[in-house]
């Protein structure tokens, strides 16, 4: 009995190999053309690259207004921080000669030349902060200074004035409001739609900032909520760094109920 040695298909392989050798080759296409991105678009992208989320967004105005020598830092927000944030404070306010390039970027009172890097104290000093939430958000900034009269309001937008400074009523420092965080871009407000998330976050980092700012007395609402989310954080954190984890903890101890009765 013979055995079949040869495959069946060989046959159709020349055939095959015959009609890939007659296709012609792809020719090599033209490299793109390099051009410059419109600066809108460029500052745009850079902002979405400082201003992650609305934590970020609190982060960078809670650490100027530590950097204006405040007392009191109060923050509100609406929808997680998506369609509101508003942070006030106390600290030395804004000069009306300074909110005409307040917003642009690389605009700063931290220092002046690259040598001073090496003596900076301050936490925020680039310049960009205040610029990038311009280009993702809507920012309106009232502020006073000490010995004025009344305080001044302008809105920014694409990290320029709006209008020119309006008078207004205001008490002693800076709030800053940053309204439809994101408005412009839609991929990255889809990614932000747990707004207990993001508030979480936010009293979470301001818990932090308030153990290492004893000093500094730190709040924390959601509009139309009186509650101050982060007071009983500030209690217990800052309880922590007199007495130690285990007493702190302890909401029997009777130094931390003096504590919470006076405070």
């Amino acid at each position: 009995m013979e055995v079949e040695t040869h495959c069946r298909n060989c046959d159709a392989e020349p055939e095959v190999e015959a009609e890939a050798e007659s296709l012609p080759l792809a020719l090599p296409k033209e490299p793109p053309t390099i051009h410059r991105l419109d600066e809108c678009v460029v500052n745009r992208i850079a902002a979405g690259e400082v201003i992650q989320r609305p934590v970020s967004a609190v982060k960078e105005l809670v650490e100027n207004s530590l950097d204006a020598h405040s007392t009191s830092i109060n923050v509100v927000v609406k929808d997680g921080g998506l369609k509101l944030i508003q942070v006030s404070d106390d600290g030395h306010g804004i000069r009306h000669e300074d909110l005409a390039i307040l917003c642009e970027r690389h605009t700063t009172s931290k220092l002046s030349t690259f040598e001073d890097l090496q003596s900076i104290k301050s936490m925020g000093f680039r310049g960009e902060a205040l610029a990038s939430m311009t280009y993702v958000a809507h920012v309106t900034v009232t502020t006073i200074t000490k010995g004025q009269l009344h305080g001044y309001r302008v809105s920014y937008r694409d990290g320029v004035m709006e209008h020119e400074p309006k008078a207004c009523a205001a008490v002693k420092g800076t709030q800053i409001m940053v309204e439809n965080l994101f408005y412009n871009m839609t991929a990255r407000r889809k990614t932000l739609q747990n707004s207990s998330d993001d508030y979480s976050k936010i009293v979470d980092m301001l818990s932090r900032f308030a153990i290492h700012h004893i000093n500094v007395n730190f709040s924390c609402r959601k509009v139309g909520c009186l509650t101050n989310e982060t007071s009983r954080f500030m209690r217990l954190l800052k309880s922590r760094s007199y007495l130690g984890f285990k007493v702190a903890s302890d909401r029997q101890s009777p130094i931390v109920q003096t504590i919470s009765k006076y405070r």
